[in-house]
C-alpha cells in the first residue's frame, strides 16, 4: 500500500474515533487525569506511611 494512502486512511479512522468518543481538548483532559493521579498517589503514600505495623512486619 502506498504510504499516502495509508497515513490518509489512518487519519480518516481517528477522526471518526475522536467523533465517536466526543474527546475533550488534549490539554483540558491531560491536566485532569495529572490532577487525578497526582491526588491517587498522595492518598496512597498516606495510607502506607500511617500503617500499623503488624507482628509479621518486625521479624
Amino acid at each position: 500500500m502506498h504510504p499516502d494512502i495509508h497515513l490518509a486512511l489512518h487519519e480518516a479512522r481517528a477522526a471518526e474515533l475522536r467523533t465517536e468518543a466526543g474527546v475533550r481538548p488534549a490539554a483540558r483532559n491531560r491536566h485532569a487525569l495529572r490532577t487525578r493521579l497526582g491526588w491517587t498517589l498522595v492518598e496512597v503514600g498516606l495510607r502506607l506511611a500511617t500503617r500499623p505495623v503488624t507482628a509479621a512486619a518486625v521479624h
